[in-house]
């Protein structure tokens, strides 16, 4: 089903939200793949040990500290009941691992795994009713998590980055401009393997051309995602991998219930379309309209109009808050 609503109208429905009361932030740690993994546990207000409830990993976009936009949602969720973990990757914030600010698609798909393992074995949690929510780029290692990993039970994606080849291709300026990002990555790659020391770009920059992200707001924007927690930095060494990871080959293999909140005017809007169209299990789908993709990040209209609908389906395919659990 393929519902449509106006920036207008989904202002609306997030001042039509209830409004709730901030949720209790636990520090937590877990391994993953022998490094230590450090995130942050949103709980509910009323919270009852005796009636464990539906949780969520919460991960967000590419070269991303969980309280940036992770943090925005899983407020919003726990605030609606759930509780919902964030936490950073390896190698990025808090968390160990000894190459930073390196995007490594299948590290990340492993983390998010970890997550699920650990949800799953905390006592307030109902460890049959785990469910994530990606958004932008971890939409990719989120539907990649849960199409080999039954643990997850349902699956909601927030103006997801979902490429394979083709949308690559149309998106990093053809064969031509793929090669160029790729040659920048292996000679990163090569110095590394040399020296073992990595050689950093800016992540973002309004002035610098070298940045991963040239010229983008969020990043470049304190208050937003220029937080004292983020580091503005980036391994070139890493698009070969990303380029050739392909998330939109999970499509087919995810049995898992899915929802897709996204906007024509957010990022590559054609590979979450061709996603959707591969997935053959149950699946919903919402398009705001005029929402930017950094919108999504943290602008309270799509914020509340997104994490309504995601409570809404986590809340069909995992159960309420208040319906006993195991």
């Amino acid at each position: 089903m393929l519902k449509i609503l106006t920036l207008a109208t989904a202002t609306a429905v997030a001042l039509g939200s209830t409004a709730f009361a901030a949720p209790r932030v636990e520090r937590v740690a877990f391994a993953s793949h022998g490094e230590q993994i450090v995130g942050d546990l949103y709980l509910p207000e009323d919270l009852d040990l005796a009636r464990p409830r539906p949780a969520l990993v919460v991960t967000g976009a590419w070269m991303t500290v969980k309280e940036q936009m992770p943090a925005r949602y899983a407020r919003e969720l726990a605030g609606r009941g759930f509780v919902a973990l964030t936490f950073d990757f390896r190698g990025w914030g808090e968390s160990g691992g000894a190459r930073r600010q390196y995007e490594d698609p299948s590290a990340k798909v492993a983390d998010i795994e970890a997550a699920v393992a650990y949800l799953a074995a905390r006592p307030e949690i109902s460890k049959d009713r785990i469910g994530g929510l990606g958004i932008c780029a971890s939409s990719g290692y989120m539907v990649t998590a849960a199409a080999k990993n039954a643990a997850i039970k349902s699956v909601a994606l927030v103006a997801p980055w979902l490429h394979d080849a083709e949308v690559v291709e149309q998106t990093y300026g053809g064969k031509d401009g793929i090669a160029r990002l790729e040659a920048v990555g292996d000679a990163a790659e090569a110095a590394y393997r040399r020296t073992d020391k990595q050689a950093f770009l800016p992540a973002a920059s309004l002035t610098d051309e070298r940045a991963i992200m040239f010229k983008v707001p969020y990043y470049t924007e304190a208050g937003r995602g220029m937080i004292p927690a983020w580091r503005n930095e980036a391994d070139p060494a890493f698009w070969r991998g990303w380029l050739t990871f392909d998330a939109i080959q999970a499509a087919r293999r995810l049995h898992q219930p899915l929802l897709m909140v996204h906007s024509e005017t957010a990022a590559i809007p054609q590979g979450a379309q061709k996603f959707y169209a591969r997935v053959t299990g149950p699946k919903q789908q919402l398009w705001l309209d005029n929402v930017t993709q950094f919108d999504f990040y943290d602008r309270g209209a799509p914020v509340k109009a997104a994490s309504d609908a995601v409570a809404a389906h986590f809340r069909a395919t995992l159960g309420s808050a208040g319906e006993a659990g195991q």
